[in-house]
């Protein structure tokens, strides 16, 4: 185990684009919040999935090979939202870290000869919670909003994770709470009352930490807003996703979802 090699993955993630980057242990985050309760209710939450039509997903599975997760974030700052425009395919923000993954991938085989594996953004199509993965690797905490809120960007960051054959020393958890005491400025901004009771309940799960830090958190309701947003956009998403436009490359439609972010930009958290 040595720690100069992911202290040199982290400044090379920053090089390359991101604005904070960690390392967390794969054992550690297999028995994360999110990862528990998958293995309790499913994916799942208030009887709402989380988008995908997947019945015959029930677990994530995980590299054998691998033993720790990079996780990188990106800033989406409230100045420029066009970075979470979606055009049913992806977003400027999405594909930028996906050239940071690819990038980071190629320097990391290169250079330290460690294998790696670059993940997709949904847990349905083999990826993880990236949230969990961003705590433990020592990003920031999950608040009230039930978003990741790091100490210099607050909740306006994007995440994306690779895995590597490499037992590396985590850069987390840290000691950071600054939901303690706070007015829930998340809560009362939600449009659609996301917050207002609990969703998931101790009895429940059998856990303490949850969703919202206290299970307030209705994804039904965010959904009923989402919908909105895909409403108002004019985008017919089964149409979108059913084209020729790659992912990775600027679709040629001039239509974006501008999803909400009430929630995430009512934090008062490195909101400077």
């Amino acid at each position: 185990m040595t720690s100069d090699r992911g202290a040199q993955i982290i400044e090379k993630a920053k090089e390359t684009g991101a604005a904070m980057a960690g390392i967390a242990s794969i054992e550690l985050l297999k028995t994360s919040p999110s990862h528990e309760i998958l293995k309790k209710i499913g994916t799942e939450i208030d009887g709402i999935g989380s988008g995908f039509e997947m019945a015959d997903f029930n677990e994530i599975r995980w590299l054998v090979e691998a033993n720790s997760t990079l996780v990188i974030a990106v800033s989406h700052p409230q100045d420029k939202p066009e970075l979470d425009w979606w055009d049913a395919k992806s977003s400027p923000g999405n594909r930028t870290l996906i050239r940071i993954n690819k990038e980071l991938s190629v320097w990391i085989e290169e250079e330290l000869g460690i294998k790696t594996h670059k993940l997709p953004y949904f847990v349905e199509k083999g990826g993880i919670y990236l949230k969990d993965a961003a705590v433990l690797g020592g990003l920031g905490c999950i608040g009230r909003n039930n978003l990741l809120v790091t100490p210099d960007l607050g909740p306006r960051v994007r995440l994306r994770a690779m895995l590597l054959e490499d037992e590396l020393i985590p850069t987390g958890p840290i000691t950071f709470d600054p939901c303690s005491g706070c007015e829930e400025f998340c809560r009362t901004a939600c449009l659609q009352n996301a917050c207002e009771k609990n969703g998931l309940s101790a009895v429940e799960t059998g856990m303490v930490t949850l969703p919202g830090r206290d299970g307030c958190f209705s994804r039904a309701k965010c959904m009923i807003q989402i919908g909105k947003d895909v409403e108002d956009s004019g985008i017919d998403l089964k149409e979108m996703e059913q084209s020729e436009m790659d992912i990775e490359g600027m679709s040629h439609t001039k239509e974006r979802i501008r999803y909400c972010r009430r929630c995430e930009l009512a934090c008062p958290v490195g909101n400077q």
